[in-house]
């Protein structure tokens, strides 16, 4: 085949048009060198990862291996060091003789593959796979080594309780720094948002939230638990000498290039201390869209109209881990225009935003939400974000900060639209007070999107007509379970909305002090479609399964 570039490949497949491959080469020319072509046109969305590889292998004529579904030879694996594999992302995935099958997303790079073949003395076989699944596979590999090493390493000291010499050694042991490096690794891989370190009698158990469920990461000695929560606790900034009450800390550790926020909680148990490490997205992971929130088309429009206004309160509101801040930088990232000033008061800055000005709580300082928002006020601010409306006090500046012209935008914890109305009203702020500054409420949950590849369909019964609000039967899915999913049957998780935007109708309900029923029941008649009927409508569409339907919306 003609030497051509890679962009011309693809446009000549048809699989980008040339428009994308213009934007794309504007875009490899701005980050000056720093991104590959295969980068920039992932980062577009023009290509998924997976596609880009499987083109970019037909080109080279390199076969494409999906390590997900490849059975790995742990012998091969051996022969690479761990620190070359991840200074080259490479790994070894099968040994012939003395031949080594090696997986890496350059095959056309001669210096990695012969500092490979200088390493292990054997011939390499390069084979293309993508960058994130070869990441996903050293980390799995090399940690079950790593935890052989740690298990040896603390059995010389004997188990047992730390003196402190033994601990001093035993934290800064090559092997526990490998070990909870590599832990936070394989979690950020597995797109977990949080790590679930557990002592028991006998063994500890290491557990990662994946799509809202915890799913076992590994089981390691209990001899090992002091030495690796000390170890974290060390790097928290904690006082490792303090065992008998929570502490709280935080850490920022690079995975892949990105650099992770990672915050650590310690509460102790009957065994030892349990181990909570929450990881933040960074601000090097760019913010989503108010198009990539998974409304519908009705909501976005609903949600648009909201963000327009010049002045006024729109709540996000919603359960723990339900996406709330997600929205609230989304709706930042389409207001921080260079003509206005937007300031944020949170506990903690999740992500660093370009053009706003974010201010960290302190409560300990004396910096609280209430008092933040008070110097705010003075700092000439256009927009006003506040994290959370955690006391009347905040309330009560938030709604007179609007009514005095400012857009503020914030979050409460309810379970639905209409009861966040009540909700601040019940905080003490006055129902007239709330009815003219309220532009709106946005309820939100995540439920997990089925995988594409395993789900299994059949038709819906009559109980599940009745859940879904439908007169017949339509077809649906259930989960099924495959290599793609990890056998969970879902990837991913999206949005459902309930959006109520208060119009001269509900506001003068609102005035009026009505229950929670009669603002609903206003908000249909203007157009607001239910949590319910938002996730129904994903049902029908086999988007997610009747399972999360009942999981997220089910009441008494």
């Amino acid at each position: 085949m003609r030497n051509i570039p890679i962009g011309q490949y693809l446009e000549e497949q048809n699989l980008i048009t040339h428009e994308q491959l213009e934007k794309v080469l504007f875009a490899q020319r701005e980050s000056q060198g720093q991104k590959r072509f295969g980068d920039v046109i992932v980062e577009l969305g023009f290509m998924s990862e997976i596609k880009f590889a499987q083109a970019l292998a037909g080109k080279l004529k390199v076969p494409y291996v999906d390590l997900q579904s490849f059975n790995i030879d742990d012998e091969a694996v051996s022969k690479i060091p761990e620190a070359l594999a991840k200074k080259h992302t490479v790994i070894a995935i099968d040994i012939v003789g003395k031949r080594l099958t090696v997986a890496t997303d350059d095959p056309i790079n001669f210096n990695i593959l012969e500092d490979v073949k200088v390493i292990t003395g054997m011939d390499t076989i390069p084979v293309l796979a993508t960058r994130s699944a070869i990441n996903k596979a050293i980390g799995e590999k090399y940690t079950m080594a790593n935890i052989d090493s740690v298990n040896e390493s603390i059995s010389q000291f004997g188990g047992g309780e730390d003196n402190d010499e033994a601990s001093k050694e035993r934290v800064e042991s090559a092997p526990i720094v490998k070990l909870a490096t590599t832990i936070v690794e394989n979690a950020y891989r597995a797109e977990a948002t949080d790590i679930h370190i557990e002592p028991f009698k006998t063994y500890t158990k290491i557990r990662i939230r994946v799509n809202g469920d915890l799913l076992e990461l590994m089981s390691i000695s209990n001899a090992v638990h002091n030495a690796l929560s000390t170890r974290i606790k060390l790097i928290s900034g904690m006082n490792i000498a303090e065992k008998r009450i929570p502490q709280d800390g935080r850490f920022s550790q690079v995975v892949d290039g990105t650099t992770l926020d990672v915050r650590v909680s310690s509460l102790p148990m009957v065994n030892g201390e349990k181990i909570v490490i929450r990881i933040l997205s960074t601000g090097q992971i760019a913010l989503r869209k108010i198009t990539d929130l998974g409304m519908n088309d009705y909501n976005y429009k609903m949600f648009e109209s909201m963000i327009k206004c010049p002045h006024g309160v729109i709540l996000v509101t919603g359960p723990t881990g339900s996406g709330k801040s997600t929205t609230l930088y989304a709706a930042l990232g389409e207001l921080a225009k260079p003509n206005v000033n937007v300031v944020t008061v949170e506990d903690p800055v999740e992500k660093n935003i370009d053009g706003v000005n974010q201010c960290q709580v302190n409560v300990k300082a004396g910096m609280t939400f209430s008092a933040a928002l008070r110097s705010i006020l003075r700092q000439d601010p256009d927009i006003v974000m506040i994290g959370e409306m955690r006391d009347s006090e905040t309330a009560d500046i938030a709604i007179r900060a609007a009514i005095t012209g400012h857009l503020v935008l914030s979050t409460l914890h309810t379970n639905d639209a209409a009861s966040t109305i009540i909700r601040l009203i019940d905080m003490g702020v006055a129902p007239y007070m709330v009815s003219t500054s309220l532009i709106g409420v946005v309820a939100q949950r995540l439920v997990k999107v089925l995988c594409q590849r395993c789900r299994k369909p059949r038709m819906s019964n009559d109980e599940e007509n009745q859940l879904m609000h439908i007169p017949a039967s339509v077809q649906i899915y259930d989960a099924g379970g495959c290599p793609e999913c990890n056998g969970t049957g879902y990837k991913g998780r999206t949005a459902i909305h309930e959006i109520i935007h208060c119009t001269s109708g509900i506001s003068t309900l609102i005035a009026e002090s009505a229950g929670k029923e009669q603002l609903e029941n206003a908000a249909k008649k203007n157009g607001t479609k239910l949590l319910r009927d938002n996730v129904s409508e994903l049902v029908q569409n086999g988007v997610t399964s009747i399972d999360e339907l009942v999981r997220v919306t089910y009441s008494v």
